[in-house]
This record gives structure tokens, C-alpha cells and sequence, in this order.
């Protein structure tokens, strides 16, 4: 039996088409590539975010520490990276002597909020009577400031504390954000 040219090109382009099939999955995986990286969620915002102080606080060496938390209270996944902005507020409101410190101790890391999830950062407030009364004056604070990283619209914790009324003394300090739901007198 002899085969005719047309059966003999139809049988070249099928092992053809099925080398390809066999040889392009085994140099695609064998090719270098990079893992794919999920896209980060957008930063949270004012809008999504509370802030609370998770009490009782740590005290040592003349400054208090409490855990100062953050929640996610959308339906969003967002993420918080850095530091917070933090003040201490009289009862008017107004800002009270110089804003926290940033805390190094931590490293600074892209923290993931899902809905309902917490991030904490450590507060520490210091003892004002440690300062010079002139250069302090100590006075009652009645909230704190907290600008969540990044952003730029604050909401006002209530929280009593002594605070200084002039700027220049560093009484406030805090860490960068941390994950998961900071837990006084355990967590650092």
C-alpha cells in the first residue's frame, strides 16, 4: 500500500503539533521566572480604621507602656505600614506639648487588616514630672491624637494621662506598627 502525499504531510503536521504540545510546558517550567507576588491591599484610611488603648499598661523606669491598637472595622482588607502619627489633646482638643517619637526597636513591616483583624504599636508615655517644670508644664491630657500610618485625617482616643503643655520634652513614643492584637503586660 502505498501512502499518498497528502496523508504523509497530514501525519508530519500532527507529530509536529504534538512535539510543540509536549515541549512547550517543559521549557516554559524549566525556563528562569520569578514566583508571582500577590498585589498589596491598598493602605487603610481614617474611614476603615479605630484606634484604642489596650490597658492595663506596663510601667518601667519612669515611662508607662500600653498597647496602642488598631482595627480594621470595614469590610476591606487594607494594610498599615510604618509608624502612627500621636499626640496628646487637652480638653479643648487642642494638641498638648510635642508628638511621639518613633520607637525603632521594631522593624518597620507591611501589616495586612482584614476585616475585623487588629494591629497594635507599643506606647510609651513618659513621666513628665521627670522634666524640668518650666520646660514642661505638666498638665492633665484627655485623649490622644492618633494618625493611622500614612495617613493624614486623625481620630482623638479618650485617655487621661499627664502630659507636658509646652513642646520640646519627648514624653510620647511610639513603635512602628506591629501585627495582631497587642496584649498588656505581655506583648513587647
Amino acid at each position: 500500500m502505498k501512502l499518498s502525499s497528502r496523508l504523509i504531510r497530514r501525519a508530519g503536521a500532527t507529530a509536529a503539533a504534538v512535539a510543540a504540545a509536549v515541549l512547550i510546558p517543559t521549557v516554559a517550567l524549566a525556563a528562569p521566572g520569578r514566583a508571582a507576588v500577590p498585589a498589596a491591599a491598598p493602605r487603610c484610611t481614617h474611614a476603615q480604621v479605630r484606634s484604642w488603648i489596650g490597658l492595663p499598661g506596663d510601667g518601667t523606669a519612669g515611662t508607662v507602656f500600653y498597647e496602642l491598637e488598631i482595627s480594621n472595622v470595614s469590610a476591606r482588607t487594607c494594610t498599615l505600614l510604618g509608624f502612627p502619627g500621636v499626640s496628646a489633646t487637652g480638653v479643648n482638643g487642642a494638641q498638648l506639648g510635642s508628638p511621639a517619637v518613633r520607637n525603632s526597636s521594631h522593624p518597620v513591616r507591611l501589616i495586612t487588616l482584614g476585616r475585623g483583624a487588629t494591629a497594635h504599636v507599643n506606647l510609651g508615655i513618659a513621666d513628665v514630672s521627670a522634666f524640668p517644670a518650666a520646660a514642661c508644664h505638666p498638665v492633665t491630657a484627655t485623649g490622644l491624637r492618633v494618625f493611622a500610618p500614612g495617613d493624614f485625617r486623625s481620630e482623638t482616643v479618650p485617655f487621661t494621662f499627664r502630659a507636658c503643655q509646652k513642646s520640646g520634652p519627648k514624653f510620647l513614643s511610639v513603635t512602628a506598627t506591629l501585627a495582631g492584637t497587642g496584649i498588656p503586660l505581655f506583648s513587647s
